[in-house]
C-alpha cells in the first residue's frame, strides 16, 4: 500500500511540474511574440557618453599628480603640476628683456631733448649770420654805387664782393646744419615708435611665459568623473599630450542600439523607446529615437566590405540608431558608458 501510494504522490507531482512547466513556455512564448508583435527589439546596445580628454598645454616633467582611478573631481580642481623651473627662468628672461626696451625710453627722451637745444642754438646762429648777410649784401650795393660813380677804388669794391659770398657761404652752411639737425630729431622721434613697438612685443612674449607658467597647472574644465590614470610623476610629457579621459556630469548620456536593416522600415525621429539595462535588470529607461545612422555599422569599419570582389555572401546589416534617455539626471547618473543595454522600439 506504501509503495503504491508512493508512486501516486510521484506521478501526480510529474503531472503538475509537467503543467507547470508546460504554463511557463506557453506564458514566456506569449510574451515573447507579443512583444515582437509590440516592438522592434535588440540587444546589440550599449550605453554612450562624450569622454573629454585632458591634453597638457606645454612640455615638461610632471611634478605633482592630485587625481586617482575613476575620481570625482570639480570643475578647477589641481589634477596635475608640471615642473616649473624652466618656465620661471623664461619668464626671468622675458621680465629682463623688457625692462631693457623700457630703459631706452629716458636716453631717447634725454636725446630728443638734447637735439631740440641744439636746433635751437643753430637756428639762433642762422638769425646771426642772416643778419650779417643782410648787411654786407648793403654794404655791396653801396661799394658797386660807388664804383659807378667812381668813388672808390676796384681793390675795396672786391673786398666787399669776397665779403659778401663768405657770408652767402655762412649762411646756406647754417641753414643745412639746422636741416641736418631737425632730420636727427626726426629721426628720434621715428626711434620712439620702434621702441614703442619693441617694448609691445616683449610685453606680449612676457604674457606669454606667464601664460606657459599657468599652463603648468592642469585643472579640471568641468565637474565630471576622472578614467583610468595612465601617467606617473617624473614623466615627460609633451605639448597635446592627452593626460586622462573625463566624463561630465552634466552632459546627457544616450543609446547606440545596432538594428538590423529588417527592422527599422518604420522607425522616425521622436519615436518612443524602452531600455533595459543589463546592470539593472529590475528597471527600464524611458527614451526617444533621436536619429539613424546614415550608413551601415560596416561601413565605418577599418577595412569595409566590398561586394564586387566576386565572393557575395548576403549578410543582414545593422543600422546604428542613437537613442535619446529622457530620464532625470538622477536616474541617469548611474549608468555608465559601454554598459550593455537591451532596447525595445514601440511600433
Amino acid at each position: 500500500m506504501n509503495k503504491n501510494k508512493t508512486d501516486k504522490i510521484i506521478v501526480l507531482v510529474t503531472k503538475w511540474l509537467g503543467i507547470i512547466v508546460l504554463m511557463a513556455i506557453i506564458i514566456w512564448g506569449g510574451v515573447y511574440f507579443w512583444k515582437g508583435y509590440r516592438y522592434e527589439q535588440t540587444n546589440d546596445a550599449q550605453i554612450d557618453a562624450y569622454l573629454s580628454p585632458v591634453n597638457v598645454k606645454v612640455g615638461g616633467y610632471i611634478s605633482k599628480i592630485y587625481f586617482k582611478d575613476n575620481q570625482q573631481v570639480k570643475k578647477g580642481d589641481t589634477l596635475v603640476v608640471i615642473e616649473l623651473d624652466e618656465y620661471g627662468l623664461k619668464k626671468d628672461a622675458a621680465v629682463a628683456e623688457l625692462m631693457s626696451s623700457r630703459a631706452k625710453l629716458p636716453i631717447l627722451s634725454a636725446n630728443e631733448e638734447t637735439q631740440g637745444k641744439s636746433i635751437e642754438v643753430i637756428k639762433a646762429q642762422l638769425s646771426g649770420t642772416k643778419a650779417k648777410l643782410d648787411q654786407q649784401q648793403r654794404e655791396y650795393e653801396r661799394y658797386k654805387n660807388l664804383l659807378a660813380d667812381e668813388s672808390t677804388t676796384q681793390q675795396k669794391f672786391d673786398n666787399v664782393s669776397t665779403s659778401l659770398a663768405i657770408n652767402q657761404s655762412d649762411y646756406e652752411q647754417t641753414k643745412a646744419t639746422l636741416r641736418v639737425a631737425e632730420s636727427r630729431l626726426n629721426d628720434i622721434k621715428a626711434q620712439r615708435f620702434a621702441i614703442a613697438a619693441e617694448i609691445k612685443i616683449k610685453e606680449a612674449l612676457l604674457g606669454r611665459q606667464e601664460l606657459e607658467i599657468k599652463y603648468t597647472v592642469i585643472t579640471a574644465p568641468f565637474n565630471g568623473q576622472i578614467g583610468k590614470k595612465t601617467i606617473q610623476e617624473g614623466q615627460l610629457v609633451q605639448p597635446g599630450q592627452t593626460l586622462a579621459f573625463m566624463v561630465n556630469d552634466s552632459e546627457e548620456k544616450w543609446v547606440i542600439a545596432n538594428f538590423k536593416e529588417t527592422q527599422i522600415s518604420h522607425f522616425k525621429t521622436g519615436q518612443k523607446v524602452s531600455v533595459e539595462v543589463d546592470a539593472f535588470p529590475d528597471e527600464k529607461f524611458a527614451g526617444s529615437i533621436e536619429s539613424l545612422s546614415p550608413t551601415t555599422g560596416s561601413r565605418y569599419s577599418l577595412l569595409p566590405p566590398d561586394n564586387a570582389t566576386g565572393n557575395f555572401v548576403k549578410i543582414t546589416q545593422r543600422i546604428p540608431v542613437r537613442i535619446k534617455l529622457t530620464d532625470g539626471p538622477g536616474k541617469l547618473a548611474r549608468l555608465s558608458a559601454g554598459m550593455n543595454a537591451n532596447v525595445y522600439v514601440i511600433k
